[in-house]
């Protein structure tokens, strides 16, 4: 496992994270406490330093058991990164099943609440990186809310803060604005070999104003695990089984487009999809779906195994330029 810092700070994490909600968010399968927990144990003992959760995942459940995971020794190696800005105890909506959003809340009570409860579920006294959640702009224009945690980063409650662009992918405004005109440090997005927009705007910007990036969802929902057939079918309380026909079939015929990231390389697809969003240097941690014992040890292992070249990241590049020769179709109101 490689490491990076994120820029400005002195936080560091390894590039390969493991993002919490697979365990905790019901959105992936079920997990007990038990099984969550020794899979968060072995994603340690592989490297993994990084554990990105949120408040919300499973309604607290995504902070409590990385407590339970990990003495205070132990979490004293790692880093911890949170997000806030649902108002999920009062949502009245049965979120997890159903893959509702509940309503956003940046009033400071709110929010200094929010963040004395999520230390106490993380048994811990300081978070790492805490980000704002799936914002919209006119949170981001919000003085108040950045005069409060200016004063917990102060404090030393908090290490760094970032902004959390979704749930799905877009958002390049708010991600641009923060960039350019908030004290954030990190801006966490959507992003991979198949869906390079807006991440690779995204990117330049994060560059020219020396700002870092976090990158999840970087094999486009498991397309890019190279597991998927025209005849996948997804369990009833499965994410995936929520997204249009067209993508699970578009994307099966692009993916066969990617061989020449594994033949001759001793790369799997999964790993090579890890390389290509890593390959910038403002990338600092990816955050695959991890949810069994064979993608960990594949995904841990993706820094050693060889770096994409320039004619590799080209192809990618024209391939996603032209659709990979597929008819564009709209999906989510989004044209891909």
């Amino acid at each position: 496992m490689r490491y990076r810092q994120i820029r400005g700070t002195d936080v560091s994490v390894s590039e390969v994270g493991f993002g919490v909600w697979t365990m905790a968010s019901g959105w992936w399968g079920q997990y007990s406490d038990e099984q969550a927990i020794d899979m968060l144990r072995a994603a340690r003992e592989r490297g993994i330093t990084f554990f990105d959760t949120a408040d919300t995942y499973g309604n607290g459940r995504g902070e409590t058991i990385l407590a339970q995971a990990f003495t205070p020794a132990e979490r004293a190696e790692l880093t911890y990164a949170s997000k806030f800005g649902y108002d999920w105890k009062n949502s009245g909506k049965d979120r997890e099943a159903g893959h509702q959003e509940a309503p956003h809340r940046f009033d400071i009570p709110f929010l200094e609440n929010a963040l004395v409860e999520t230390l106490e579920r993380l048994n811990t006294d300081h978070l790492d990186l805490w980000q704002l959640h799936n914002v919209r702009m006119e949170h981001l224009q919000l003085d108040e809310v950045w005069t409060f945690l200016d004063r917990v980063k102060r404090e030393g409650k908090v290490r760094s803060i970032g902004v959390a662009l979704g749930p799905a992918i877009g958002w390049l405004d708010e991600g641009l604005y923060s960039f350019r005109n908030l004290p954030v440090d990190i801006v966490h997005m959507i992003y991979n070999a198949l869906e390079l927009n807006p991440g690779r705007e995204l990117i330049k910007a994060a560059n020219e104003t020396d700002h870092s990036i976090l990158v999840r969802v970087p094999h486009s929902s498991g397309m890019l695990e190279g597991q998927y057939d025209e005849n996948t079918t997804f369990a009833e309380n499965d994410h995936r089984r929520h997204r249009p026909e067209a993508w699970l079939r578009n994307g099966v015929q692009k993916i066969r487009q990617l061989e020449f990231l594994t033949d001759g390389t001793g790369r799997t697809l999964g790993q090579a999809a890890l390389k290509y969003v890593l390959h910038d240097d403002s990338v600092v941690s990816a955050l695959p779906n991890i949810y069994n014992m064979q993608q960990l040890e594949e995904f841990t292992a993706a820094s050693d195994v060889a770096e994409l070249n320039h004619d590799d990241m080209q192809r990618i590049e024209a391939l996603f330029e032209s659709n990979y020769g597929i008819a564009r179709e709209v999906e989510h109101g989004v044209t891909r």
